[in-house]
């Protein structure tokens, strides 16, 4: 989906709230966004993202696994042309009911999880563990980054990792369709910023917004 071309003659703030899509639900516009880069790897955070809420936390506490996929994409122009998307991940939510405590899992070959936290600790885990590469970026290069999360089902789940692997097609199809009304989604597009202007230290941060 492109990105509004007229977006590099409006402010930066202007350019966070024209991110927030029409049907995407529960990021607000007034919660702070802060990236981080350790030399290798971009990483967004957001304290305002309660994503353990709604339909996603009933359908936890009537016993069910609730799936959530993710994706974080570069872009090298405000129109929308992308420079690189990060592998989708998918994030694996259970509830126990007795303890009120939250496990996730990431499934992969490099299996991560945290048992038993609260929602704001599974929720800050979950964005702590997601990333996208900076290789190929160019220090001094002008670039906009765009969160993905939503809710998935068997289906989604099926499309998107098949038997062959990771399908591209389906994947923009589940990220770019309008979430259903069993569905959870959000989405922000912030930028732009540079390499150059980021700390290269594992806690330098720059916020945004």
């Amino acid at each position: 989906m492109a990105l509004p071309a007229r977006e590099f003659r409006i402010s930066r703030r202007s350019w966070l709230l024209a991110g927030l899509g029409i049907g995407l639900s529960r990021l607000r516009a007034a919660e702070s966004l802060e990236v981080s880069f350790d030399g290798d790897n971009l990483r967004v955070e957001a304290p305002g993202l309660h994503f353990l809420t709604g339909k996603p936390l009933e359908r936890l506490k009537d016993a069910a696994t609730v799936t959530f996929l993710s994706q974080i994409t570069l872009f090298s122009d405000a129109q929308g042309t992308v420079f690189k998307r990060s592998p989708i991940e998918r994030l694996v939510v259970s509830y126990d009911l007795w303890e009120e405590k939250f496990s996730v899992t990431i499934p992969g070959g490099g299996k991560r999880g945290i048992p038993k936290v609260s929602a704001t600790e599974a929720e800050t885990w979950c964005l702590e563990n997601l990333a996208i590469s900076a290789m190929g970026l160019a220090p001094e290069r002008r670039f906009w980054l765009r969160f993905d999360l939503r809710t998935a089902d068997r289906k989604d789940i099926g499309n998107v990792i098949g038997d062959q692997g990771l399908s591209l097609g389906s994947l923009i199809e589940v990220f770019s369709r309008k979430p259903g009304a069993g569905d959870a989604s959000w989405r922000r597009d912030f930028g732009p910023f540079r390499l150059l202007d980021l700390p290269r230290t594992p806690s330098g941060r720059r916020r945004i917004g």
